[in-house]
This record gives C-alpha cells, structure tokens and sequence, in this order.
C-alpha cells in the first residue's frame, strides 16, 4: 500500500469511528450502528489490500469476503433508517 493510500485509510476508518463514538454519546444507535458497519467495510477492504500484498490469498480472500458481508449489511441498516 503506499503511503497516500495508507492515510486515506487511516481518515476514512478513523471518521467512521469518530462518528460512531459522536452517536453513541447523543444515543442514536441507528447512526451508531450504521457507522460501524462502514467502519468494518473499510477496515476489511483494507485489511485485504494489505494481506494480497504480502501474499497471503487465504487471508485475502476471507478478509475480501467480511468487506463485502459489511457492506450489505451497511445497505441493510441504511434501508431500516430510511424505512423506519
């Protein structure tokens, strides 16, 4: 990964945590899950650049596979705010 890659990363996971954190503390546990969810995809699709760089497809593949698990779940969570 290089290096502008890896603070895009760190800013994107970090927000996501940030805004769970922020939504946890005003009690609005849909925001807060939904922003947790975001920061599991980010955090697994990183996660798996990472692991296919140094080789490991095992660990690539499974990581790919919880990015995308958490991102229908990120699109879930969003319907049940949009629709509830």
């Amino acid at each position: 990964m290089k290096k502008y890659e890896k603070a895009i990363s760190l800013v994107l996971v970090a927000g996501a945590s940030l805004s769970a954190l922020f939504f946890i503390v005003k009690q609005n546990m849909e925001a807060a899950i939904l922003s947790m969810t975001i920061m599991f995809t980010f955090t697994n699709f990183f996660r798996a650049r990472t692991f296919k760089e140094k080789g490991h497809e095992k660990e690539a593949k499974w990581m790919r596979n919880m990015s995308t698990l958490f991102a229908v779940l990120t699109i879930v969570v969003l319907l049940v705010i949009l629709n509830g």
